[in-house]
């Protein structure tokens, strides 16, 4: 795909939503931490409805490992993996608590060494916590990275770094967010919804043209 075609994308896509936003409820860097760990194979809207309640008495890391392992087990049970995802969260409590005074931190190394946040965690927060222009592959990032033709890579990484080379600076900030919602509503997994795209003209997806009949 050449240039003119992925800032044709980016602008279309941002002519849209103009301000982005992850589906994530949270009011502070913390609380966005432990949604997107909590998210991991589950989707927002199942996330929102633990975490409206949990945040509601448990919105730092002291208060968190006060609930204790059997407490939040029993607060996050409805979330795939839930037993696995409680222990990280308060090893990574503990640990914000012991190393950076209860504060998250806003750099991938130290974000990385927390139980239960990887590389894609960490571009999360980093963009959405902390303002940086980082792109976060996730499912959807990379179904439609590879589809559309915008960066086409056979690991998350290859395409993550494709997005930031090759994704104008303008729009490096948000496209994370956008390229989410996109493959989340529209251009889906098992039945894309090409009519409706607002980027169809640009998209190089070559089975587009039938999916309409």
């Amino acid at each position: 795909m050449n240039a003119a075609k992925r800032e044709a994308i980016f602008r279309t896509l941002a002519g849209v939503n103009p301000d982005p936003r992850t589906e994530l409820r949270y009011q502070s860097p913390f609380e966005l931490l432990i949604a997107v760990i909590l998210s991991a194979q589950a989707t927002d809207v199942s996330v929102n409805k633990v975490t409206v309640e949990l945040f509601a008495i448990t919105n730092t890391p002291a208060k968190m490992l006060e609930l204790g392992e059997r407490g939040l087990k029993h607060r996050i049970r409805t979330i795939g993996l839930f037993n696995t995802k409680a222990k990280n969260i308060l090893k990574t409590c503990q640990l914000l608590i012991e190393r950076h005074g209860g504060q998250v931190p806003d750099n991938r190394k130290d974000l990385e060494a927390l139980p239960g946040v990887g590389r894609k965690t960490a571009n999360v927060i980093l963009n959405t916590a902390f303002g940086q222009p980082t792109i976060a592959v996730d499912t959807h990032i990379f179904r439609v990275s590879n589809r559309t033709g915008l960066a086409p890579g056979k690991t998350p990484l290859e395409v993550e770094q494709k997005l930031l080379r090759n994704t104008p600076e303008k729009y490096r900030q948000g496209a994370h967010h956008w390229l989410i919602l996109h493959g989340r509503y529209i251009c889906k997994a098992r039945k894309p919804a090409c009519p409706e795209c607002v980027i169809v003209d640009y998209c190089e997806y070559k089975a587009k043209l039938t999916l309409d009949a």
